[in-house]
């Protein structure tokens, strides 16, 4: 089988689990060219991307992006990519695998040792880095993205909420604003916040378009019975009950 072959087939199998949707990745790598197959390779695998293309403070730009894993390349301009990862787990533990043209096993215990999660060398085999976060993401969430609200079973996987014989699909956004009303369940959570998981505040987002999901998401948790299980609270933000 050629290389060809190989690789869109183990592509359509990534492809198949609906649960990349729900991922999104940051690339940082100073190789612009490199950068950009990387960002098209995992768009075309149905991941959400972000990339980082301004060298300075990485690790504080890393700690204020909302992603699920980082790809981060050890051979950055200033700072180096082990430096910037040992700084970064001083407060988030979110999966890292490093990139790096090295091969010196030295480099690949530093990076574990610093909290890499995994470690690939350029130039790397597509198939091969899909692959590994494909297994880094499985390991954060073995559960499938199955979650639980009361008697409410929440598959991010599928997008839906279901109780009983009753099930709701739910848009991206929905879910990620449910998802993370449930996260933080019993507290208050701001709307800045809301807007900022929503669109990582990347571009304007007229504020009403919150309103709208929230309004959408009540009607349909209301169609499974559950009625005022999103409270309101004027001037801070919404609680789940």
């Amino acid at each position: 089988m050629n290389y060809q072959l190989r690789y869109c087939k183990i592509l359509a199998v990534i492809e198949k689990e609906e649960w990349v949707a729900m991922y999104k990745i940051a690339v940082i790598e100073d190789d612009r060219a490199l950068r950009e197959e990387v960002l098209i390779l995992l768009k075309n695998a149905g991941y959400d991307v972000a990339e980082v293309d301004n060298f300075e403070n990485v690790a504080e730009q890393l700690k204020n992006m909302e992603v699920d894993l980082i790809l981060l390349d050890i051979n950055l301009p200033g700072e180096n990519g082990e430096a910037i990862l040992q700084e970064y787990r001083k407060e988030k533990n979110t999966p890292v695998i490093m990139l790096t043209s090295r091969t010196s096993e030295m480099d690949e215990v530093l990076s574990m040792s610093f909290g890499a999660d995994d470690y690939v060398t350029k130039p790397y085999n597509p198939t091969i880095l899909l692959l590994r976060i494909s297994a880094v993401l499985r390991r954060q969430n073995p559960s499938g993205g199955q979650l639980n609200y009361d008697d409410v079973k929440v598959s991010t996987v599928k997008g839906t909420l279901t109780r009983g014989e009753k099930e709701q699909i739910l848009t991206k956004n929905e879910m990620i604003i449910f998802q993370l009303l449930l996260e933080k369940r019993g507290s208050i959570v701001s709307r800045d916040e809301l807007m900022t998981a929503l669109w990582d505040n990347e571009e304007y987002i007229n504020d009403n378009a919150l309103t709208v999901n929230i309004s959408r998401l009540r009607t349909k948790l209301s169609e499974l019975g559950i009625e005022e299980g999103i409270e309101t609270r004027k001037k801070q933000g919404y609680r789940l009950k």
